[in-house]
């Protein structure tokens, strides 16, 4: 498995909107998504390179595994 790498915040929104989460609301330059099932939202930072950390906690926020990210980010 490779290993995750700092992407673009526009590829982590098309990420998890593959996945089933809608737009909510925007603070600042955070985007706020919530998906059905997920108690708490996801909060995307708009920064031009999101750094490993921030996709990890996005992760398991979200209950995505890491197969899934993948496999939705080969398809991006």
């Amino acid at each position: 498995m490779p290993a995750i790498q700092p992407v673009p915040y526009r590829t982590l929104v098309r990420i998890f909107e593959g996945d089933g989460f809608i737009f909510s609301r925007q603070s600042g330059d955070h985007l706020i998504y919530t998906k059905p099932g997920i108690k708490r939202p996801l909060v995307i930072p708009a920064y031009r390179a999101v750094p490993v950390f921030i996709i990890r906690n996005l992760l398991r926020t979200s209950g995505m595994s890491r197969e899934r990210y993948f496999e939705l980010l080969a398809e991006v």
